[in-house]
């Protein structure tokens, strides 16, 4: 059925939620798994006419935090019994990094949750899980 699945998350409880799922059902295929979480940009910028220089240091410190993302994915895995490698892309477009990533690891099936948005708050907000559904040719399994 499916061999490699990719499993976005941002770390969140919602997020977080989707994990087992994705889990189980690449034990019960035999699928390999990827979690994946996107960090944002970390670039110098200008503030009321000052550059504000960010260091190495800084970035680094980003990438260990955005790499708790994945803590609950690894346990979730190590408890299951499920190989699991994890990743993290730097993106200022998490649903573009997602659809890149799946494609860059021959995904055959992506696994995100959607905290289900619509109106005005969608419209605001925006939605990574329609970014990805809207612009990608992996099926897609949407946890809500």
């Amino acid at each position: 059925m499916f061999k490699h699945i990719l499993i976005a998350t941002d770390g969140s409880e919602l997020a977080n939620k989707a994990v087992p799922y994705g889990l189980e059902l690449a034990k019960l295929t035999g699928a390999k798994v990827t979690a994946l979480t996107v960090r944002p940009h970390l670039d110098d910028f200008v503030a009321e006419g000052v550059v504000i220089t960010v260091t190495d240091e800084e970035k680094d410190a980003l990438k260990q935090e955005v790499d708790h993302h994945l803590d609950f994915a690894r346990r979730e895995a190590e408890t299951k019994g499920v190989k699991l490698e994890t990743m993290q892309i730097e993106s200022g477009e998490p649903w573009k990094a997602i659809v890149e990533a799946a494609d860059k690891t021959g995904c055959d099936l992506i696994i995100m949750a959607s905290h289900g948005r619509r109106g005005l708050s969608a419209l605001i907000f925006g939605s990574e899980t329609q970014g990805v559904l809207t612009h990608c040719d992996i099926p897609v399994l949407v946890y809500r």
